[in-house]
């Protein structure tokens, strides 16, 4: 198989953190170091350093409306970065999210003529109504991110779930299935590591620990886990229960947990960037709980199980599907009372809860260098198709709108370099005859003194 020239785009990226920047960082890691070459292509951030990449990133103008959707949004029609991005000479254009990384690569496929994927990762339904107040907006809102993705040529979800909801949404196209992969080996780390990750914390031996690792977003189904654990420790049971990450629900979430007495039990650790110190966290952990029926993959699911943690979710969700309920997890109803029952149970049999995190890390992990190496062996197939025209034709008027709206961007951008550089000139200009008059006048004064004398 050629190597190909992968673009890589997405609106969060690090040091932004969420499931999708993850994601977007292992195929750009594994596509650059393994496979071809691949450039990320994403918003600017104020405090972002990508020297630490081995892969180029390239940054657009961004608004931070991070407030209602967790992260910035990018402004996908900078002249300078379009112009960036047609001197490439990508072979495929793969976006991962919808909104401004799709509009920036199908602007850019009219300009290079090379095919757009679209992985479809978040149920954006909710980021929808979570983002924009009043039926009628939501559902232009809706319209656009269903045209967006239809747009494209070649649509990818990361599971069976997150095409359904993409039929929700309206879209009426074909999908394909690409599952994301996790960038943990399977294995413990060192106990010493174990030891440096969690020192300063109340962890008893023998007090059984459950883990959540992710945003800190009230639609995870943190309230579930809090009314679940207020309920386990109204019956005496002993527990410790850490949240590891940061979002835009933090603060609520942690003065939930205090209004129902957890303080002490219930600890909040901020985001971790350190992989190794994340996974020594999934190796202490004695259960994963995560009753999110928001996420289309679940990709923190095969986190923990590649440390050996089974994972508590609810029956029907995304992140349950390849689950097997007592075997490679444990599989609730959507409600409080259904997790208490469960982490009741399991506090007397930890045991069975570590043996169901044994068989997860053989049956349900899927590392990121296999994931990515099946959407890289597609690739040459979507490029394929496209060149043979089997795709349908996307909107062409749509797209012809974004090119003339890029291309007007362009020309003024150009107009105002002419402007400046004949402005320069003409200050340049003013300058060299101000210069020469002064040089002329301070020669007729030296020739009037010397006439003097």
């Amino acid at each position: 198989m050629d190597k190909l020239n992968v673009c890589l785009l997405n609106d969060s990226f690090p040091p932004a953190i969420d499931g999708v920047a993850n994601a977007v960082t292992n195929y750009a890691r594994i596509i650059s170091g393994q496979l071809g070459r691949a450039t990320v292509v994403t918003p600017y951030y104020p405090e972002a350093d990508d020297s630490v990449f081995d892969f180029p990133v390239l940054r657009y103008p961004s608004l931070d409306v991070s407030k209602a959707v967790g992260y910035r949004a990018g402004i996908p029609f900078d002249p300078e970065v379009l112009a960036a991005m047609e001197e490439q000479g990508f072979d495929i254009i793969h976006s991962h999210c919808p909104i401004s990384s799709t509009v920036l690569a199908r602007e850019l496929r009219a300009r290079i003529d090379a095919p757009v994927v679209m992985t479809y990762h978040t149920k954006f339904d909710i980021d929808i109504a979570n983002a924009v107040k009043g039926e009628l907006l939501r559902e232009e809102a809706a319209r656009f991110l269903v045209n967006n993705i239809a747009s494209c040529d070649e649509v990818w979800t990361v599971s069976r779930g997150a095409g359904e909801n993409l039929r929700k949404l309206g879209y009426e196209g074909d999908y394909v299935v690409m599952p994301n992969g996790v960038d943990l080996p399977r294995g413990r780390v060192d106990e010493s590591l174990i030891a440096k990750a969690t020192e300063g914390y109340d962890l008893p031996a023998g007090v059984p620990l459950f883990l959540f690792v992710g945003r800190m977003m009230w639609y995870k189904g943190a309230r579930i886990t809090l009314d679940a654990l207020a309920e386990l420790a109204g019956s005496g049971r002993d527990f410790r229960m850490v949240f590891i990450g940061g979002g835009g629900d933090r603060d609520q979430i942690m003065a939930y947990a205090a209004s129902l007495g957890l303080e002490g039990r219930v600890l909040f650790v901020p985001p971790i960037q350190d992989r190794q110190l994340i996974r020594a966290w999934y190796c202490r952990a004695d259960l994963f709980l995560f009753p999110s029926t928001f996420d289309t993959n679940g990709l923190v699911v095969r986190e923990a199980a590649a440390c050996g943690l089974g994972s508590v979710l609810v029956a029907g969700s995304c992140a349950a599907e390849d689950v097997t309920d007592g075997q490679t997890g444990f599989l609730i109803e959507e409600n409080a009372p259904s997790m208490a029952a469960l982490l009741a149970r399991l506090c007397g049999n930890i045991q069975l809860a570590r043996e169901v995190g044994r068989r997860a890390q053989q049956q349900i992990y899927l590392s990121w260098d296999e994931a990515v190496r099946r959407a890289y062996e597609r690739y040459p197939v979507v490029i394929e198709n496209y060149r043979m025209r089997r795709y349908p034709e996307h909107d062409r008027l749509a797209d012809g709108l974004l090119h003339g709206f890029a291309a007007a961007l362009v020309g003024l951008d150009r107009s105002r370099e002419l402007y400046r550089h004949v402005q320069d000139s003409l200050m340049s200009g003013y300058e060299a005859i101000k210069d020469s008059i002064t040089d002329e006048k301070q020669r007729i004064i030296s020739r009037l003194e010397e006439l003097r004398k």
